[in-house]
């Protein structure tokens, strides 16, 4: 009887349990309209919109972080589109 209500009781915390942190939509592709800036603690980040090629969110702009060498009119793979990047402060009116 023990054994079944705890059966019972599993079975309830797994149908609770959160979702993972990424959607379980394959990758989409997105190109780089702007860059915004760089970030990060020593300015290892660049800040870019980027424009949703396909899936959900298509045509969609955004603004992402990405690390590593990157220009205009590159090929992003992003794991999910839900998520958008925080401002950098002060970088209104700033060309990079």
């Amino acid at each position: 009887m023990a054994q079944k209500q705890q059966k019972q009781q599993d079975n309830k915390n797994q149908e609770q349990a959160k979702p993972g942190r990424f959607s379980t939509e394959e990758a989409v592709n997105a190109v780089v309209e702007e860059i915004v800036g760089r970030t990060g603690a020593r300015g290892e980040v660049t800040q870019v919109k980027a424009k949703v090629l396909s899936g959900r969110n298509e045509g969609r702009s955004m603004r992402r972080n990405v690390k590593g060498p990157v220009k205009i009119g590159d090929l992003l793979t992003l794991r999910e589109t839900e998520i958008e990047a925080r401002r950098i402060r002060g970088s209104v009116g700033r060309s990079v």
